[in-house]
């Protein structure tokens, strides 16, 4: 089984941003977790700031992998190209946030990628993406 994890903007930061909402640990310290354990799948990493690069890898993968997991990052509130990107894709895609959206600023309380993902794992900090790796495992 092969699953992408994609992150959005900002996410590159993680470990040295607001460590008060995201927490301390690096995003590839936490993948490297992840990987071990969850060594009966193979997981791919990707991360960008520019939302065609976003939609290009969801492109790339999409018919190829058995499932993304996708924290799009301030892209989650905006971009009708990446749940259109989403929509195109045969794999499932899971939507997972560290924070818990709806109890942040109000502008990060509607997901316009959430209608086009199978699911959502909000607010459950870097277990969110375990969550969802888990879930796609389950559900082959």
């Amino acid at each position: 089984m092969k699953i992408l994890i994609l992150n959005g903007p900002n996410l590159n930061l993680l470990g040295k941003r607001e460590p008060s909402i995201y927490g301390n640990i690096s995003f590839e310290e936490y993948f490297g977790q992840l990987q071990n354990d969850f060594q009966e799948c193979h997981l791919d990493y990707y991360q960008s700031n520019n939302e065609g690069d976003i939609i290009d890898k969801i492109h790339e993968t999409g018919f190829d992998f058995d499932g993304i997991v996708l924290n799009a990052g301030a892209y989650t509130h905006t971009s009708i190209a990446i749940h259109d990107a989403i929509k195109a894709v045969k794999c499932p895609v899971i939507e997972v946030h560290i924070s818990n959206i709806h109890t942040r600023e109000e502008f990060r309380h509607k997901s316009m990628i959430a209608p086009a993902c199978k699911g959502s794992i909000i607010g459950l900090g870097m277990d969110s993406y375990r969550l969802a790796v888990d879930y796609l495992l389950r559900n082959k």
